[in-house]
């Protein structure tokens, strides 16, 4: 089953995302077709940039998945959008960019399915934080002053870290970052400032091939709540395009 992928984000999108799915749904083979990959040279195109979420994501996959369908017409089973939800309204996101993907030419008759991290990707590290930060070498011996800080200052709920942050109607998006609260955690303490702090870019890709679906989705409502209609989806997706008539799939964060 191919699974054309258009994510949101930057550097832990690009180097995270597909090799979790790929762990954690062997029988599909996924194709990232956003974030676009920068090329070598001195002036890369705005256009391709990172980050690129919400609306500029909704924009992004309609100057990209039209090429893709042109380029590779009958060879996507599924389109699979996926971003950081940001504190943004799921539904209200959800039916955004099922519109805006009703408008390309071409691309009716190919299921989709459209997930979200809430607010960040980092929300799943936080939620198996035993599994994730706690066995990473680089915050041996500080761990412990990481999550006090992110619990206590950070207002952080290590049983749903979902519920950080509150949406900013001005700049539409959450009004504090977690990743970012991830990031001083790891140099709060004076002793930590002159070792490698956390990096969305280098760790978040690491440590998502560390979590424990099953100990996330404990402390992830949002994920769980939708988790059971999304294996549905995805499963009916798999009997349709391979004719099977049992098809196994483990479907811990397709939301």
């Amino acid at each position: 089953m191919v699974v054309w992928v258009f994510a949101g984000g930057g550097e832990a999108e690009v180097r995270g995302l597909i090799p979790f799915l790929k762990q954690n749904f062997p029988g599909c083979q996924f194709e990232r077709k956003t974030p676009v990959r920068r090329k070598p040279g001195p002036k890369p195109n705005p256009l391709m940039s990172y980050g690129r979420t919400g609306n500029s994501l909704i924009e992004q996959i309609q100057e990209q998945l039209p090429i893709a369908l042109k380029a590779e017409s009958n060879q996507c089973d599924l389109i699979f959008v996926f971003d950081d939800l940001d504190c943004r309204n799921p539904e209200t996101q959800r039916q955004k960019i099922l519109a805006s993907l009703s408008t390309i030419p071409d691309c009716d008759q190919v299921p989709k399915l459209i997930g979200f991290a809430a607010p960040e990707l980092e929300a799943w590290i936080i939620a198996d934080w035993d599994n994730s930060i706690a066995k990473h070498p680089d915050f041996r011996g500080r761990h412990e002053r990481m999550r006090w800080w992110l619990s206590a200052k950070g207002k952080i709920s290590f049983n749903n870290p979902e519920s950080f942050s509150e949406y900013d109607h001005q700049r539409d998006c959450c009004q504090d970052k977690l990743s970012e609260a991830l990031i001083q955690s790891s140099i709060q303490d004076e002793t930590d400032r002159q070792r490698l702090r956390f990096s969305k870019g280098i760790h978040t890709p690491i440590l998502l091939l560390q979590i424990n679906g099953n100990e996330v989705k404990k402390n992830v409502p949002y994920s769980e709540k939708y988790m059971t209609t999304s294996r549905i989806f995805v499963v009916k997706t798999l009997k349709t395009a391979y004719n099977q008539e049992k098809v196994s799939i483990n479907i811990l964060f397709f939301v």
